[in-house]
C-alpha cells in the first residue's frame, strides 16, 4: 500500500539560488518530471504531496531502470559534493528508517560491516549514522583486520519501486510512457529533469558518464547482515541480504555501456563474495543483472530558466540514487 502520511519535506533549500521573484507565485504548478527511476518517482511523490499537479515521463517501466538493479543499501557511493551529499543523505536516512516500520515498503534496517583495508579509513559518510562503532574480531569476514559496524536501511527495490509508484498514483501523479528527446516536447509550468544518464542531452551537459555495475542474486541462506568491502584486493565486493535473496556485487567500470551480464565477471564476483561470506557457497543463482550508474563530477541539483520556463535539474547521483533520493526530492520541491 502507498504511504498514508506525508514524509516531512526538508527546510529551506540550500542548493542553487532562486531568482529574486521566484517565490512570487507559490501556488500549485503543472510539473512534468522526466525520469521514472527512484529519483524521478521520489521527486514526483514529494511534489504531488506539496500540492502540485504532476506527470512522470518515463522511458522504461520501473523493472527496466537502473534503480531496479541496485543492491540499494543506504551508502553514498560515487556521489559529490560531500557537504550536499551528507545533507541529502541524512534526510533520506531519516525517511527510510521510518519506512522500515512498514513491511510493504521493502525497506529493512540491517546491521553490517564496512571492511577497512587501510590503517586510517575515510569514514566521511558516517556523520548522522547512529550506532557507528569499530567491528569486533568475530564480526569481521575472513581475511579482514578491521571494520566499522552500523545498522543501515536496505531497500529491496523489487518491492520499493512498485510501492513508490503506487504512492505516486494515489497522490494523483499521472504516468506518460515514452522517451523524451527534447524539453520542448514536454508540457507544464515547470520541468524536473531526473532521468539519470538520459538527463545530459536534455540540458546540453556532456559531463555524465556511465559506471557499469554487475550483480548476481543468490538464495539467502539466512544471513543476518551485509558486508561492504570497497577496497578489496580483488575489487569492489558487497553482499547485501534482502530475505528473499542476497545481492552480490560488484563492478564499477567507468564508460562501459553494455547491459548484458558477463559470465566471467559473475564468476569473479561470486568468488570474492564467497570469500567474504562462506555461507554463500553452494547457494543457487536466482537472477543476474547489469546497471549503468549515472555518474557525474557532482550531483547537479539547480533551477534553470530554459525557453522562458523554469527547469529543475536533479541528476548525476552515481551509485547513490536511493541514498540521496528523499533529500534531493525535498530540495527539488523547494526549488519548484
Amino acid at each position: 500500500m502507498p504511504p498514508a502520511t506525508r514524509e516531512p519535506a526538508a527546510g529551506p533549500c540550500t542548493g542553487a539560488a532562486l531568482a529574486p521573484d521566484s517565490a512570487a507565485d507559490d501556488g500549485p504548478r503543472d510539473v512534468a518530471v522526466v525520469g521514472g527511476g527512484v529519483v524521478g518517482l521520489t521527486c514526483a511523490l514529494e511534489l504531488a504531496r506539496s500540492g502540485h499537479r504532476v506527470r512522470v515521463h518515463t522511458a522504461d517501466p520501473w523493472p527496466a531502470t537502473t534503480s531496479a538493479v541496485a543492491a540499494a543499501i543506504w551508502f553514498p557511493y560515487r556521489a559529490a559534493p560531500v557537504d550536499a551529499v551528507l545533507r541529502w543523505g541524512a534526510t533520506s536516512l531519516e525517511v527510510l528508517t521510518r519506512l522500515a516500520a512498514d513491511p510493504a515498503t521493502g525497506v529493512r534496517l540491517r546491521p553490517g560491516t564496512f571492511v577497512h583495508r587501510t590503517p586510517e579509513p575515510d569514514l566521511w559518510w558516517t556523520p548522522g549514522v547512529p550506532g557507528v562503532r569499530p567491528a569486533a574480531p568475530e564480526e569481521l569476514p575472513p581475511g579482514a583486520r578491521a571494520g566499522t559496524r552500523c545498522t543501515l536501511p536496505v531497500v529491496d527495490t523489487g518491492a520499493y519501486l512498485p510501492w513508490l509508484a503506487a504512492g505516486c498514483a494515489s497522490a494523483g501523479v499521472a504516468t506518460v510512457p515514452g522517451r523524451v528527446a527534447a524539453l520542448d516536447e514536454v508540457a507544464g509550468d515547470v520541468v524536473v529533469v531526473a532521468a539519470g544518464l538520459g538527463s545530459g542531452h536534455l540540458l546540453d551537459d556532456d559531463t555524465g558518464v556511465p559506471v557499469q555495475g554487475q550483480v548476481v542474486r543468490l538464495a539467502d541462506p539466512g544471513l543476518s547482515g551485509w558486508v561492504l568491502d570497497q577496497d578489496g584486493p580483488a575489487g569492489l565486493t558487497y553482499v547485501v541480504p534482502r530475505g528473499r535473496d542476497v545481492v552480490c556485487g560488484g563492478t564499477a567500470v567507468e564508460g562501459a555501456t553494455g547491459r548484458e551480464p558477463d559470465p566471467r565477471v559473475e564468476a569473479a564476483i561470486l568468488e570474492r563474495a564467497c570469500a567474504l561470506v562462506p555461507e554463500l557457497r553452494g547457494q543457487p543463482v536466482l537472477s543476474r543483472a547489469v546497471g549503468l550508474r549515472p555518474a557525474r563530477p557532482t550531483v547537479r541539483l539547480e533551477r534553470l530558466e530554459i525557453g522562458g520556463r523554469p527547469v529543475v535539474a536533479c541528476y548525476g547521483h552515481g551509485g547513490a540514487g536511493v541514498t540521496l533520493s528523499w533529500g534531493c526530492a525535498a530540495e527539488v520541491a523547494g526549488l519548484v
